[in-house]
Order: structure tokens, then C-alpha cells, then sequence
């Protein structure tokens, strides 16, 4: 049974992968073409085309963590790209082109802030083994004590494309390193991976979420990618939305789960 996605008045303001696409875009000598999936109009808000808009389901969950995302180039205009959805969710989360020979002083400002406890998340191989940390450190502290949040340093970006940006970003040297231990396998199928271990952003971020106990927001930036893929696709393959199928629906009851547990934190002192 086909339904009509609920309307959407107006898109939320721009968040910092929005922000980053449009700055990219003003620099661009000639305009972006996305290979494959449909041309013409995309949304502003989701960079779907209309009939498949995302924007009216774009859920948002307070979360201890942050999220800093330093992109490669061309990242932030791929419609593919994943790190936008993770901006969607998580409020807290700052997006960065990387540059070999230069560094945003913002960038620098935002690893110095004492509020937030930097992790590089990358593969511990290529790694000193004294960098890498164990999901151990990322508990949250016990009720009523302060304590650094912790911010996850992810490289958006191909693989190839990452392990440069690791080793050319002396800026990160100092930091310690999460090493990610995944039991699944990659779901993503918006791109190509010749490895199923290997993640793409939006999952990597789920994960450090989950460690960092923000397990809500971690099951709901995962039922988002899914429901993301299914717009892509079905758009890409011009067949109509179905919004009763399962992962609308798993997504629709996170929300809602979100919205009672915010209810209870807000209502009335129990009788």
C-alpha cells in the first residue's frame, strides 16, 4: 500500500555538511554533475529529487557525542555522501574540507575546546599501538560527574582518500586513535566496496555512538541510512515510495520512542 509522504512546511536551517556543499559549490569553475541516479532538480535539504524528498522524516536526537567530519573534496557534493545524514541527526556535528598544505583555524580551535575529548577513528593496523584506545574509555561518566565528551575525528572520504588524509594531517598525530570492531557486515549499496568491512560514514558514526552510549541516536542515524538508501534507489530507479514499509516504520518508532522518552524527562514529578 502506497502513501503520500507527509508535508514538510519548511526545511531546517543549514547544517554544517549543507553549510560546507554550499561554500564548496561557490568556489566550483562549472557545475557539479552527479553520476548516476536521476538529473534535474534536487532537494536542498536531502539532494533527492522531490517525488523522493527526505526532509519531512529527518529526525534529530540529543546526544552526548559529537561528530567532526573532515571531507574530502568532492565529498560534500556527492548526493551519495553519508556524512550528511549523520549532520541530520546529530546536532552537535561540524563538517571540515581537508586540504593538504592548510588546516581551518576553526578546525584547530574545535580540538583545543576542553569541553570535548578528540578520537581519530581509523584502523588500528596502521596505527602505533600506544594511540589506539579501547571502547572502555569512551563510557559515559557517572550521573552527576563532569567530564569531557567525547568528539569522533572521521575522514569522509574513499579509502585511498583517507590513509592520505591520515598521514598527511600532522594536526591529528597528537590524538588517540579509535579502532572500530564490527561483529556485521556493511549494509551500504550506494557505492562500491570490494570489502564488506568496510563502512561507509554514516555507519562508522552509528558505531561510535553506540560506544559512546548514545544508543538512541546510534539505532536512529542507522534506520535513517536505511530509509535514505531507499529513497536513492527508488528514485534512481524511478519506482514510487512505499511509507508503510519496514524501515519506514522502524525509523517512525524511533521517533517516537525518542518523543515519549523526552515526555517522561519533561512532564510532571511521579505521584
Amino acid at each position: 500500500m502506497l502513501h503520500a509522504p507527509p508535508h514538510a512546511l519548511s526545511h531546517a536551517l543549514p547544517h554544517a555538511v549543507s553549510r560546507l556543499r554550499t561554500a564548496r559549490l561557490a568556489r566550483s569553475a562549472k557545475p557539479f554533475m552527479a553520476r548516476g541516479g536521476p538529473s534535474g532538480v534536487r532537494c536542498a535539504g536531502c539532494r533527492l529529487v522531490p517525488s523522493h524528498c527526505l526532509c519531512a522524516l529527518r529526525p534529530a536526537v540529543p546526544t552526548r557525542a559529537g561528530v567532526c567530519l573532515l571531507m574530502a573534496d568532492i565529498e560534500p557534493l556527492k548526493p551519495s555522501n553519508t556524512g550528511w545524514l549523520i549532520a541530520d541527526v546529530v546536532a552537535d556535528t561540524t563538517a571540515f574540507g581537508w586540504a593538504r598544505t592548510e588546516v581551518d583555524p576553526a578546525l584547530l580551535a574545535l580540538l583545543a575546546d576542553p569541553q570535548w575529548q578528540p578520537y581519530v577513528v581509523f584502523p588500528g593496523e596502521f596505527v602505533t599501538p600506544g594511540r589506539v584506545v579501547t571502547d572502555s574509555l569512551l563510557a559515559p561518566c557517572p550521573e552527576g560527574h563532569a567530564g569531557k565528551r567525547p568528539l569522533f575525528i572521521l575522514l569522509d572520504a574513499t579509502w585511498p582518500e583517507a590513509r592520505k588524509m591520515f598521514r598527511k594531517s600532522p594536526y591529528l598525530d597528537s590524538l588517540p586513535v579509535l579502532s572500530l570492531q564490527a561483529d556485521f557486515l556493511s549494509r551500504y549499496r550506494l557505492r562500491r566496496s570490494k570489502r564488506g568491512d568496510h563502512f561507509c560514514t554514516s555507519e562508522v558514526a552509528a558505531l561510535c555512538l553506540a560506544l559512546a552510549g548514545d544508543t538512541l541516536a546510534a539505532q536512529t542515524l542507522d534506520a535513517y541510512l536505511d530509509v535514505f538508501t531507499t529513497h536513492y534507489l527508488q528514485a534512481k530507479n524511478q519506482v514510487p515510495l512505499d511509507w508503510q514499509d519496514a524501515a519506514h516504520q522502524r525509523l517512525r518508532g524511533l521517533q517516537r520512542h525518542g518523543a515519549g522518552s523526552a515526555a517522561i524527562q519533561d512532564g510532571a514529578p511521579d505521584r
